[in-house]
């Protein structure tokens, strides 16, 4: 029953998976680091703009959605709990939209939106042979499709991160001012009173490694992808699940760097 449970082939295959990921993964990071420029070209740059478009622009509908529930529901459940308390309500606001749920829901959304199609493109795009006629034509496949979706991805959710918590704290409080539980303006001056420095670097940066390792994995994912078209949602599939676990992850180890 043990043997069962625990197959060792299993395991190690998971582990060589896992090695072959981060190997492949400071590869692309490094690749387009030292390839920064080529968004200098007008084809590469219109490949970052309708990246940034596609991953940013497009989800602001949904992003808003899922922003203003949550502020709503979070005041709610604080007021609930410590009443008119307008400094503790903006700590707690603070802790939950800006250090935690505001880079964890925005990357979930761009990883749900952009994380599978760019996988999926980028491994369509190799089956069907395309990234070999770019170099057959002398175009470096990794300055046009890799360096701009990096780019577009990690700017994109820098960005949606920021309106997500400017959503979430000013939908929760406008709310809770509409039912009248706190007024409007003081809280929002509770909140920018609170907010510390820290505060802000520690949630760019996280918004910033989770747009990294999102962007990055998605085109891991999508390049290695090789056989028939049935590697293409194998692809995708990969390229959500191994980005899910690993922003989870490192959302825990930067939050216990910073703030434990």
């Amino acid at each position: 029953m043990s043997m069962t449970l625990i197959n060792p082939g299993r395991i190690g295959r998971a582990v060589l998976g896992t090695g072959d990921y981060w190997k492949g993964f400071h590869e692309l990071l490094f690749y387009s680091l030292r390839r920064l420029g080529a968004l200098g070209k007008p084809p590469v740059r219109l490949v970052f703009f309708k990246q940034i478009y596609f991953t940013g622009i497009e989800a602001l509908g949904a992003v808003t959605v899922i922003a203003a529930l949550s502020g709503i529901v979070i005041t709610t459940q604080i007021t609930s709990l410590v009443g008119q308390n307008i400094a503790l309500t903006a700590k707690i606001m603070l802790w939950t939209v800006v250090r935690e749920l505001g880079p964890l829901l925005s990357a979930i959304v761009i990883i749900a939106r952009s994380s599978s199609a760019t996988a999926s493109e980028l491994a369509s795009m190799k089956i069907r042979g395309e990234i070999d006629h770019l170099r057959f034509m002398g175009i470096a496949p990794g300055d046009y499709l890799m360096v701009p979706r990096i780019a577009g991805i990690t700017l994109s959710v820098v960005a949606v991160t920021f309106y997500f918590q400017m959503t979430a704290i000013v939908m929760g409080y406008a709310f809770a001012a509409f039912m009248g539980f706190m007024p409007f303006v003081k809280s929002i001056t509770g909140v920018i009173s609170t907010l510390s420095m820290t505060e802000v670097l520690v949630s760019l940066l996280k918004a910033f490694v989770f747009g990294l390792v999102i962007s990055i994995t998605s085109c891991y994912y999508g390049l290695r992808a090789s056989g028939t078209v049935t590697a293409i949602p194998r692809a995708a599939t990969g390229a959500v699940m191994r980005n899910l676990l690993t922003i989870f992850l490192l959302d825990g180890i930067i939050t216990y760097a910073f703030f434990v």
